[in-house]
């Protein structure tokens, strides 16, 4: 794992990113929290987060509290007493002129925690207290949604927590309840917690998701992850689906895209069904459909099958079945663009515009940082737009054994095996897959080179391999391919 303590602005008109060097930042870190306030010309607060040294040997929670001055550009360091312990996967948002500051975790080599305290920073005189709120609240958790209402509430949606259940054995659970964090009227620095059970389509049971407020002071939740843990396998089902909270109404609605104009979707006889994701955006109080699972396979590069399951809005009220995976992008109404499933991507919103970047995606054990970069207007919700392309090539395998490292960094710089590493990294690079021709559709370059990709997977998934698996994971390997070359 590599962690960086860089800060970079994009530029919306310019639809450029900068680095911006600002001495003495806070220390590299991930899994802190960062909340913008308008407070001195506007700052940037950050409080803890973890570290982890690229061989997992070393690992710290902070409990540090930062501000960046934008109008100066200058990092500060506040330090106050009594504040949060150290922890990371916490949560964090600016209500009236305080931080509120709830959950997360600790973990060492020893032990864990999960909390479920509550602090609260004034900005104005810098102090930290610890609040005591009445009622039941949520259990420990980390991860959860943390947003503010229009009625000055908190909301507080979801998480993930684990607990040992046998010695060296942990059980996950994600959670899927909902709370209300309010401040008792006329009565300074007392609040009460209060469950409470929205209607509407309600998220499928996730953690990881990502969380913005849209402008409608609606609360925008995207993706994440759902863990499906056995007693040996760890199985994550990444997901890239949109949902809306709304608090006046104490509604969900699942966030659908109205996908290409109506006049590019008709083919044959008459209008065919959208691509999956591209549903009729759902309005005001129209009848949520339940969402339906989507199931893919991806194999990665040292042949691990992973399967991804992702959750989608049901098709409207349309009696045309769905179009089959393999039906092209040009009779599907056009290439459906989407950000591929992912958890812990980061959202923003501005100019009713939601803005997504990066993310991450698991094989195994192994992660794959992403560093796309999408936009989606969310007063059209009509379908995203790629600022940023994925590219294959920056996409890299995390948490490689310290071996690995040391061995291509001897192979990169041994003299005596240079000639040997270019003739096997010719061999070793990208295996020569059959190239997809210009304006070539997937309907059209599957049939072309089934072939190719079922001896690849055969050869992949060995001998034993059931040969209705085999397939399913050709066509897989084959359209991962077909969309990093489009």
């Amino acid at each position: 794992m590599f962690l960086y303590n860089e800060l970079y602005i994009y530029n919306i008109r310019k639809d450029t990113w900068t680095k911006v060097e600002i001495p003495s930042p806070p220390p590299r870190r991930c899994a802190h929290q960062a909340v913008v306030v308008p407070q001195g010309g506007g700052q940037l607060w950050i409080f803890g987060g973890e570290f982890a040294s690229p061989d997992g040997e070393q690992f710290y929670h902070y409990k540090d509290l930062w501000v960046l001055h934008l109008a100066t550009r200058t990092w500060e360091q506040v330090r106050s007493p009594g504040g949060p312990s150290g922890r990371s996967g916490h949560r964090m948002v600016a209500w009236k002129r305080q931080l509120i500051l709830f959950g997360g975790f600790h973990e060492s080599t020893r032990d864990y925690i999960y909390y479920n305290d509550v602090y609260a920073f004034d900005l104005d005189t810098f102090t930290w207290s610890k609040l005591s709120p009445s009622g039941t609240g949520p259990t420990p958790r980390s991860g959860c949604q943390m947003s503010v209402t229009p009625q000055g509430s908190i909301v507080i949606y979801g998480g993930y927590s684990k607990q040992r259940v046998k010695k060296d054995v942990d059980k996950g659970t994600q959670h899927s309840d909902m709370f209300l964090l309010k401040s008792e009227e006329g009565r300074e620095g007392r609040w009460v917690w209060t469950r409470i059970n929205p209607s509407g389509t309600k998220p499928t049971p996730r953690s990881g998701f990502s969380v913005a407020m849209a402008p409608n002071s609606q609360t925008l939740l995207f993706g994440g992850v759902c863990d499906e843990e056995e007693e040996e396998s760890l199985e994550g089902d990444f997901l890239n689906d949109l949902y809306f909270y709304d608090a006046t109404k104490n509604r969900w609605f699942a966030g659908q895209l109205k996908g290409p104009k109506a006049e590019k979707r008709k083919r044959r006889r008459g209008t065919k069904a959208e691509p999956e994701g591209a549903n009729e955006q759902e309005c005001g109080e129209a009848s949520a459909q339940a969402p339906r699972e989507v199931v893919r396979e991806v194999v990665t590069e040292d042949g691990t099958v992973v399967t991804i399951k992702q959750m989608l809005t049901a098709p409207g009220p349309s009696k045309q079945p769905p179009p089959d995976e393999d039906d092209s992008p040009e009779e599907a109404g056009g290439p459906l663009v989407e950000p591929r499933p992912r958890s812990n991507a980061m959202l923003a919103v501005k100019h009713g515009r939601l803005y997504l970047f990066g993310g991450m995606f698991e094989a195994g054990e192994r992660q794959v940082t992403l560093s796309d970069f999408y936009c989606l207007d969310l007063h059209k919700m009509d379908q995203w737009t790629v600022l940023v392309e994925a590219d294959p090539e920056t996409q890299e395998w995390l948490e490689e054994t310290d071996s690995e490292d040391s061995d291509a960094a001897e192979g990169a710089e041994g003299g005596e095996e240079d000639e040997e590493d270019e003739d096997s990294s010719e061999e070793d690079q990208e295996p020569q897959h059959p190239l997809v021709t210009p304006g070539e559709q997937f309907a059209d370059y599957l049939p072309r080179t089934e072939q190719y990709w079922v001896r690849l997977a055969r050869d992949d998934a060995g001998s034993e391999a059931k040969e209705k698996r085999v397939l399913k994971v050709a066509h897989a390997m084959a359209k991962a391919f077909f969309d990093d070359s489009a």
